[in-house]
This record gives structure tokens, sequence and C-alpha cells, in this order.
């Protein structure tokens, strides 16, 4: 584990989760030298579809999957009602924060980096 993750709950055929992709593609290109780790869980429920998005939007980040939609085991894990849905780790695992996007996500993250 990095010195901070993002678990980022999403699927392709949210909207509001692809609008949101680029932001967070652009804070991972940036960060990931310097600590970030994210960890994309989809609820999708086709491979294709999710293999596709993946693609398009350029996440080269771990996705995972059990192409179950709402029935996704992590997501009930973590309680998550609507996507795009975002928790931010500490180093120890400890959940600091949820639901950033944008500038806010990546203002959090270099906090918790250190990094100005």
């Amino acid at each position: 584990m990095g010195k901070v993750t993002v678990i980022d709950f999403w699927a392709s055929w949210c909207g509001p989760c692809r609008k949101e992709n680029p932001n967070v593609v652009a804070i991972y290109n940036e960060l990931h030298s310097k600590g970030l780790n994210i960890v994309g869980v989809s609820l999708d429920k086709e491979l294709s579809k999710w293999n596709e998005a993946i693609a398009k939007d350029k996440i080269t980040w771990v996705q995972v999957s059990n192409l179950k939609e709402w029935a996704e085991p992590i997501a009930k894990q973590y309680d998550v009602q609507q996507i795009p849905t975002t928790f931010l780790l500490d180093a120890s695992g400890k959940i600091v924060a949820k639901d950033l996007r944008g500038e806010e996500l990546k203002a959090k993250i270099l906090e918790l980096l250190n990094t100005k």
C-alpha cells in the first residue's frame, strides 16, 4: 500500500463517474510516483463494456469487479449507495475522507502526502 489510497467505486454506465475519470487520471498521473495508489471497484455487469471504459478513459490503476452491479461484495462492505463514491485512505488504511472530487480530492491527497 502507498502513502495514500483512493478506492473509487464506479461503472462504465455511470455518466457522472465517466465525467470525473479524467480528473482522477490526471491526479493519478501526477501523484502516483509520490505515493498515491488508486483501486477502482466497478459495479459493471458486462466485462466488455467495463474493459472498453477502462481503455477509453485511460485508466491505468488496478481495477476489480465481480460483474455483479449493486451486489458487488466490496461495495456492500463499504455500504456504497450511489456512484461515483470515493474513499480516501491514509497510509495505515484508515478512511480519512469520502466523496471528494476534482480539486478537493487533489488538495486532500497532497495534504496527506505532505507534498506542496
